[in-house]
């Protein structure tokens, strides 16, 4: 809920409050509101039965997985990118010094 939301809900609270509303009983309604529209929110996901708990863990576990492969695929490129450069390196220092002719 963003600022302007909860400044407007303390607002409508206040409102019911000087027209005569228990404030308890407001915070009871919104409170249960919230409840409810969290509870719909999550059916229409797929997330309201009992086995959504351990999906979402397993499914936090699985991208935490794909992002440590993936890190781990991209140091994989940069250290092979890294060595390629240094036999190129090497190789061109060879050249320049003379060593080509052991090559022959």
């Amino acid at each position: 809920m963003s600022r302007s939301d909860t400044g407007v809900l303390a607002q409508l609270m206040a409102q019911a409050a000087r027209e005569g509303a228990d404030l308890a009983t407001m915070r009871a309604v919104a409170e249960e509101a919230g409840e409810l529209s969290a509870t719909r929110a999550l059916t229409r996901l797929g997330l309201a039965d009992e086995a959504a708990r351990a999906d979402l863990a397993e499914l936090r576990e699985l991208l935490g997985a794909w992002r440590d492969a993936k890190r781990s695929a991209w140091q994989a490129v940069a250290g092979w990118c890294v060595r390629l450069a240094g036999a190129l390196l090497l190789a061109g220092l060879a050249m320049k010094l003379g060593f080509g002719a052991w090559l022959k």
